[in-house]
């Protein structure tokens, strides 16, 4: 991780007060099911929904039932409340990926939330060989512990210092997981500076910027609508997203 990214500032006051939209974002998810509902099926295959930092499984419903609709085998990450890596939660999710890749005979595409893209990340570093795909949601993973406005949070509910990394649990939060890997971000994130969330474009890599909270991020028609298109790519067939027709319009060049 470079200098700069270490030292990233979190994002304003003013950013952190319009987090508040995530409600109407919730209410704009509602009203595009039905535009929605044109998102491509899936294939079938295993979903593993991480939440972000003191949410829980309640926090990513809209988006599991979504992803459930499209033909997904979903499942939360049934630990409660997320409240960073104390003992046992580590051991959870391996054990129900692990369950998830066994029971369906398919690998297991991992979608993280916030502090639940670094568990994805780490997890597929883990388990290549179990993980189909990553796709992030407002995830600091290329930035210092202090780019956002959750790190005290963190080190409450946890116990444990924001910058202290598990060398256990996948190493480095910078590396990209060796599966392809989305990094899902936007600009008017008011918690976690958004270029700590970006991905560096490669062959199996890549990032997709939306208009969005961060608090809302994970039922936000924008968001919703891009997990949903990658994880319909055909197994050992993916691809960047595709940006072309009116999706230039939602879908902004995030390397502008």
């Amino acid at each position: 991780m470079s200098v700069a990214a270490q030292t990233l500032r979190p994002p304003s006051r003013t950013l952190m007060f319009l987090e508040g939209r995530a409600i109407h974002e919730l209410g704009a998810f509602l009203g595009a099911l039905p535009l929605l509902s044109l998102a491509p099926r899936g294939d079938g295959h295993p979903v593993l929904v991480l939440p972000g930092l003191i949410a829980s499984d309640m926090s990513t419903r809209p988006l599991r039932d979504f992803l459930r609709s499209k033909g997904y085998a979903v499942s939360g990450w049934r630990q409660g409340r997320n409240l960073g890596l104390r003992a046992g939660v580590q051991d959870g999710m391996v054990e129900l990926l692990q369950e998830m890749n066994e029971a369906t005979g398919r690998k297991v595409s991992v979608v993280g939330w916030s502090l639940g893209g670094l568990y994805a990340r780490q997890l597929a570093k883990m388990m290549p060989e179990r993980v189909r795909q990553v796709i992030t949601l407002g995830s600091p993973f290329a930035a210092g512990p202090k780019s956002t406005n959750a790190w005290r949070v963190y080190e409450m509910a946890s116990g444990r210092r924001a910058d202290e990394e598990d060398s256990r649990f996948g190493g480095s939060l910078a590396s990209a997981p060796p599966v392809p890997t989305t990094a899902i971000f936007s600009r008017t994130d008011g918690v976690c500076a958004w270029q700590g969330c970006r991905e560096q474009s490669s062959s199996m890599t890549d990032s997709i910027e939306v208009e969005s909270s961060h608090c809302g991020m994970g039922h936000h028609p924008a968001v919703v609508y891009a997990v949903a298109d990658r994880l319909a790519q055909n197994e050992g067939e993916w691809a960047p997203f595709d940006r072309s027709g009116w999706r230039s319009i939602v879908y902004p060049d995030p390397n502008r």
